[in-house]
């Protein structure tokens, strides 16, 4: 009679990316309970207030649709973060890239008298160049300096920002605008819209695209294996033979472009002007992302879209209750410490990995008394 087969054992590999999912559920199941546990403290209609909160994006296509555009640069500058960070780059500077992005897609816009198609892809191109030269620099400093990246990226932030508003006040601006701006983007230059009356436009799909992109930049080409090895292994890198330097510096590159990108897609897509005059977030929201994907390319529209539907229901739970839209703040920091956090869960996650081996070590000892018979069998004929 046969032995039904046992199932495959995981490899760690797969542990480890089950257990990532896991963590990142429970960290997100216990964010929302607290949230609700503070709701029913401060609002008088808390059952109201969480249902808009929770259920509000999903009551009609134009909040879907909002979730999307909220996500779409976040999507983009978890793409960022994600190449720095495999690198173990913590390059800050995806903030100012973002910003300088879409300073220089606005410049491209009001400036130049393009085609239609043509327009906006030169935007988007030099946004990208601008943002890649932001994130390289941090880098060059630390190849040639020894600077710490996280010191210096921070400091670039700021000034990138200054020397923005220099230039959209004293070369971009528009006079008849009465508040720092630039003049109105032209049609030529804007991203099509998809759905009509909200912002999802062509860089939301640009930006869902390039994460496929840039999965196989990492994980399938040699560039990708090169900056994946030198964040595991510094060292073990340069013994077999990967220019560090130079691996540092295409990461930094990379993700700087991704994230010029996605200031430059936000600016053309969403905006009828230039008028930034703060660092608009998006590229600190993009560590966040990048931390709940683990830095994994694929995983970052869901951390995207999961922080884009919490966006979201905060701002129809303030609109429709008496909740403000700081209760996010607390969601998203009890998240971030928790998936952030090593010791999470991980005692459970070693309990697996120990049974998970001794199972192993059965199927082996299983597999071996057969072939111990039957060597014992013909030594005795």
């Amino acid at each position: 009679m046969k032995q039904a087969k046992s199932r495959p054992l995981p490899t760690n590999r797969q542990i480890e990316a089950r257990f990532t999912l896991i963590r990142t559920l429970t960290a997100a199941v216990i964010a929302l309970a607290g949230c609700l546990a503070l709701i029913l403290t401060v609002s008088e209609e808390p059952w109201e207030a969480f249902s808009a909160f929770l259920f509000g994006p999903l009551e009609s296509a134009k909040n879907i649709a909002t979730v999307f555009e909220t996500a779409a640069p976040l999507v983009y500058a978890g793409l960022a973060v994600s190449v720095m960070f495999s690198c173990n780059q913590f390059n800050m500077a995806a903030e100012g890239a973002v910003y300088v992005g879409g300073l220089a897609a606005s410049a491209v816009a009001v400036r130049l008298s393009l085609p239609v198609v043509a327009h906006p892809a030169l935007a988007l191109l030099l946004g990208g160049a601008a943002g890649a030269l932001v994130c390289f620099l941090p880098g060059l400093l630390k190849v040639k300096l020894g600077a710490t990246e996280v010191v210096s990226s921070l400091m670039l932030n700021y000034i990138v920002l200054y020397l923005g508003v220099y230039v959209l006040n004293y070369l971009l601006a528009d006079p008849q605008a009465g508040f720092p701006a630039t003049e109105r983007l032209p049609e030529t230059a804007k991203l099509p819209t998809l759905i009509s009356r909200t912002h999802f436009h062509v860089g939301t799909v640009l930006a869902f695209a390039l994460c496929a992109v840039v999965y196989l930049y990492l994980y399938k080409s040699r560039q990708g294996y090169a900056i994946r090895m030198v964040g595991q292994n510094e060292k073990f890198a340069r013994y077999s033979g990967i220019k560090v330097g130079g691996t540092i510096l295409s990461a930094q590159l990379a993700g700087g472009f991704l994230a010029g990108m996605g200031g430059a897609s936000e600016i053309l897509g969403s905006y009828s002007r230039f008028q930034w005059v703060a660092l608009p977030g998006y590229g600190f929201d993009g560590v966040i992302v990048a931390t709940l994907a683990g830095n994994n390319p694929l995983l970052v529209p869901l951390g995207a879209l999961f922080l884009g539907y919490l966006r979201c229901g905060a701002d129809i739970m303030a609109r429709r209750s008496d909740v403000a839209t700081e209760v996010l703040s607390i969601v998203q920091g009890t998240i971030i410490l928790l998936v952030a956090s090593k010791l999470f869960l991980q005692r459970i996650k070693h309990k697996y990995i120990v049974s998970v081996a001794e199972k192993r070590e059965a199927q082996a000892a299983g597999a071996d008394a057969p072939a111990a018979e039957a060597e014992g069998g013909a030594a005795h004929a």
